[in-house]
């Protein structure tokens, strides 16, 4: 009998190990996020570590000597403050003037609604109005102050459209078949790849120069200039 306990012994603490290392893993599965975003490993063999301008829309002189990229959520209360308050001056003294292109890229990572209104912004661009578009969520989640509250839907979307005077069928059609939702993807791949671990938005790239967060102007205004003097 006392044979028979000892060889039961170790098969118990084998049985342990295995429900516990089971439960572990169980665990960790529960609580991965269900969205893809965050899960999302950039492709480093197809995306370089510094953005580029693919089929983007460029706002400004395409041949503009700097090329200023921001990576932006529309939901990001950051990303609105320097949409708000930053954007408008560079807009005026720099794009306008042709010293600089802008491209926005999305790094939609603040969830399902995010992803949704990358989308719709890009089906925009079919009808001429990305910018246009861009604005007027950037305006909106501005007012709201809010994020994942269900204000980013097909509904809303649909009212941009119409108040640009875009042809809201063609706009419709676009968006339900999620078409543009590899693009979507692909920004937020090229995003990782050029932030690194310490991805956040906004991010800008100045002549591939990086700096972070929603920065006042004079900071921007800056280092602008100083990628202008290179040329």
């Amino acid at each position: 009998m006392g044979n028979q306990k000892d060889r039961l012994l170790p098969i118990s603490i084998l049985i342990a190990a295995v429900l516990i290392a089971g439960a572990v893993v169980y665990s960790s599965f529960k609580k991965t996020p269900q969205t893809n975003i965050s899960q999302t490993e950039p492709d480093t063999e197809q995306i370089s570590g510094k953005p580029q301008i693919g089929d983007d829309v460029v706002l400004g002189d395409p041949n503009a000597a700097v090329t200023f990229i921001e990576f932006g959520d529309y939901q990001c209360p950051f990303c609105g403050k320097f949409y708000k308050e930053t954007e408008p001056l560079i807009r005026k003294n720099y794009i306008e003037t042709g010293k600089v292109k802008m491209i926005y890229k999305d790094f939609a990572f603040l969830g399902p609604e995010s992803i949704f209104a990358a989308q719709a912004a890009e089906c925009a661009k079919e009808q001429g109005k990305y910018w246009s578009y861009h604005d007027v969520l950037f305006e909106e989640e501005f007012k709201d102050g809010q994020e994942n509250n269900g204000n980013l839907n097909r509904e809303f979307f649909k009212e941009i459209a119409l108040g640009l005077k875009m042809n809201s069928d063609e706009f419709l059609k676009c968006f339900d078949s999620e078409k543009y939702a590899a693009e979507v993807e692909n920004d937020i791949k090229e995003a990782k790849a050029a932030m690194g671990q310490q991805a956040s938005t906004p991010t800008s790239f100045i002549n591939g120069e990086m700096v972070r967060g929603a920065q006042p102007y004079d900071v921007f205004s800056q280092a602008i200039d100083e990628a202008l003097n290179k040329k």
